[in-house]
């Protein structure tokens, strides 16, 4: 078993990255129990609860007006597909990201293949719904991981076919 050596700039880039990637996995994963926990009827009361004192204040407030429009459509379906959605994207991470800390080969093309997935759903997504920043980031963080992903595995492959790492 090979875990992560950190030597070059690029290798701490690729360990920065992963951590991101991380915490961000188990996020998504704290998030999607906490969806499956929570009934959209709560979750309405809370967020109307939320954002009453600012449409009070300016009943046309476009962020609490789309927040609250948001909360009153969600329903029980729609939790569940975003639960199951954010557990599946979550764990499968989870597992690829720990595998490559283990040193697996197989898990570096597995990290390349999902994450590129992902990016296209994220493009996508911004070309029907509009360019939003935050998918933006998100997709160039992802295709970044990407790029290192793939570096740092040539670099694994090639030490293996010398026969450096066991």
């Amino acid at each position: 078993m090979r875990h992560l050596s950190i030597q070059t700039t690029t290798d701490k880039a690729f360990a920065i990255a992963l951590a991101l990637k991380g915490i961000d996995a188990l996020g998504e994963v704290a998030g999607g129990l906490w969806l499956l926990l929570i009934d959209p009827r709560w979750l309405q009361g809370r967020v109307a609860a939320l954002v009453a004192p600012e449409l009070r204040e300016d009943p046309h407030d476009f962020i609490a007006v789309h927040i609250l429009h948001w909360a009153i459509h969600l329903r029980q379906h729609a939790v569940l597909f975003a639960s199951v959605y954010l557990l599946s994207h979550g764990l499968t991470k989870l597992v690829v990201l720990v595998e490559i800390v283990r040193g697996r080969l197989w898990a570096y093309p597995g990290l390349i293949v999902l994450t590129a997935l992902f990016a296209v759903y994220q493009l996508y997504h911004m070309a029907v719904t509009g360019l939003s920043p935050g998918y933006l980031a998100l997709t160039l963080f992802d295709l970044l991981i990407i790029a290192l992903t793939a570096v740092e595995y040539t670099k694994l492959r090639s030490h293996r076919r010398r026969g450096h790492c066991t």
